[in-house]
């Protein structure tokens, strides 16, 4: 099974494509980010989001899409430009014919190391571990990408095991 992860924005979109072997085992196919410039009107920005995420669809052929669920606190004016960016996000993957999966940040943190306030760092470095890279990936925007598609490749595993004890 092969997900494509995506985390949000519109400057930065990270991404990440995982595979879960036969035994179990993941393998990151590509990763990477979209960016935008600020100079651009949000409609070109927001495009340019759309067409790249429509290529790696088309390129990974992925069976599912998973996207984090948006967090902001207090900051009103970049959580609107992020969900103008995250509906596109989840507007390409629907027209990849992608199931969707949405994970909240303590969500995939919880999936990843074990504690939901687990910090970047310690993030990064399980992703590596997990996929058994030499290097942590590079920008975070892409190993946040790839935290999410095992997230949903590990909710996936327990859903499937869930619908055969049923």
């Amino acid at each position: 099974m092969i997900t494509l992860g995506i985390d949000p924005g519109t400057a930065t979109v990270g991404y990440g494509v995982v595979e879960e072997m036969g035994d179990g085992s993941l393998r990151a196919i590509a990763y990477g980010v979209i960016t935008t410039s600020p100079a651009l009107p949000m409609w070109q920005r927001l495009q340019i989001i759309y067409d790249n995420l429509t290529v790696l669809v088309r390129q990974h052929n992925p069976d599912r899409g998973a996207v984090e669920e948006l967090f902001f606190a207090k900051n009103v004016t970049t959580a609107i430009t992020v969900a103008q960016g995250r509906g596109v996000i989840l507007l390409a993957l629907a027209n990849g014919n992608l199931p969707v999966y949405e994970y909240k940040p303590n969500q995939i943190k919880q999936s990843i190391a074990g504690y939901g306030g687990a910090k970047k760092p310690q993030m990064q470095e399980m992703v590596r571990l997990l996929l058994g890279l030499d290097e942590i990936p590079r920008p975070d925007d892409a190993a946040d990408g790839l935290a999410i598609a095992i997230t949903d490749l590990h909710n996936a595993r327990f859903d499937s095991f869930a619908d055969e004890n049923q």
